[in-house]
């Protein structure tokens, strides 16, 4: 029974920020029905963005699929198609037949560039996008080159996380004015939506356009990854004033001034100092001494490992589904608790067909045609 139970929202198959999307919507209780392209690809129950929906298999190259697609968008409060510009349209799909057909409709679109602009039609990649956002020229050490942080800015937080945001505004404006829309939610819009504060630091002269030297990038001593005795890493974020007074306490140097901490000219030399001295001990043994305390301290983690620290498990961060170890549902709700809807699932056409309304002469209708 997450926040979203009763909402209900068709999916048209994709890669990256869409399903990703579709199963954050998924979480917190929505109903999310894919529609796959024929012959719909086998799912491995590995395949974690694609849990909690089941999904029908369509030809939309026949008229009796485009068909049977814009009866289950009529009982649809949202839409989630990633496709480059025109697709849809060209499938008969477009936002104004399906909102002829659904006036309370929210059209959600995922694309890279957008669907204006001289590069919408382009094909792009995650990498693409945020490198044009300037979020990929921010991301590195020092003197190195740009790094991309994994998908995590273009995919799923300037994609997936403003298309789920974007689509659930517009369900709520549409329950007060009784009239859908069209979401326009591109990566690269996204991605520099994430940089704002970046942005304004700059603007002020606080953040300087180089990669290694500003205060979040690895540039400042005490906030940085450091290598320990037995070749792991920790983590610090001793930012404030009182928190690097700690850290340097807890790590024996006495002589330095806290009030210096924002002296650039003296952050690599104060961070050889930090490395020395973290080198001295194992991971395990600045966890003991470290963890937990206002240093801002935490063991850098890998995949294998994250599951497994008390913390997580405390807080059950981690939840195990089909004999599949997996981020649970984010973020937590009091009342209304999200929850996994189950793992990836074959296509159950004809089930959902039904479930949403459809005659067993409909069906079989599109199953004489080869359109399921």
């Amino acid at each position: 029974m997450g926040p979203l139970t009763g909402i209900r929202i068709v999916e048209f198959a994709g890669i990256g920020p869409v399903p990703f999307a579709a199963m954050l919507l998924s979480d917190m209780g929505a109903e999310v029905i894919r529609i796959d392209k024929k012959p719909a690809r086998v799912l491995r129950n590995t395949e974690v963005y694609y849990r909690g929906r089941r999904a029908v298999v369509l030809d939309l190259k026949k008229s009796q699929a485009t068909e049977a697609a814009l009866k289950l968008i009529a009982g649809a409060d949202a839409l989630l198609e990633g496709f480059r510009p025109g697709v849809m349209e060209r499938l008969g799909l477009s936002p104004e037949v399906c909102l002829a057909r659904n006036p309370r409709l929210v059209y959600g679109r995922m694309t890279g560039w957008g669907q204006t602009g001289p590069l919408a039609h382009a094909a792009g990649h995650d990498i693409n996008y945020i490198a044009l956002a300037g979020v990929l020229h921010a991301v590195g050490g020092k003197d190195g080159k740009p790094i991309p942080p994994l998908n995590l800015a273009g995919d799923f937080g300037g994609g997936a996380l403003y298309l789920a945001f974007g689509v659930v505004c517009g369900i709520l404006e549409a329950r007060r004015s009784g009239k859908g829309q069209v979401v326009d939610a591109a990566m690269l819009d996204g991605a520099a939506s994430l940089m704002s504060v970046f942005y304004g630091m700059h603007a002020q002269g606080f953040w300087q356009d180089a990669r290694g030297v500003n205060l979040l990038d690895s540039g400042a001593p005490f906030y940085d990854t450091y290598e320990t005795r037995d070749g792991k890493w920790i983590a610090l974020g001793s930012l404030e004033t009182e928190f690097y007074r700690e850290l340097l306490e807890k790590l024996g140097i006495h002589d330095e001034d806290v009030n210096t901490r924002l002296d650039r000219t003296r952050w690599l030399e104060v961070k050889g100092r930090i490395a020395t001295v973290i080198r001295t001990r194992t991971r395990n043994e600045w966890d003991a001494l470290l963890l937990g305390t206002d240093v801002c301290y935490a063991p850098v983690l890998s995949l294998s490992e994250a599951p497994h620290h008390p913390h997580n498990v405390a807080r059950e961060v981690f939840v195990e589904l089909d004999g599949v170890v997996q981020p649970a549902p984010a973020p937590r709700f009091s009342r209304t608790p999200p929850e996994i809807q189950g793992p990836p699932r074959a296509p159950d056409s004809e089930a959902v067909l039904k479930d949403w309304g459809f005659s067993e002469e409909e069906i079989a209708s599109l199953r004489a045609a080869d359109a399921i």
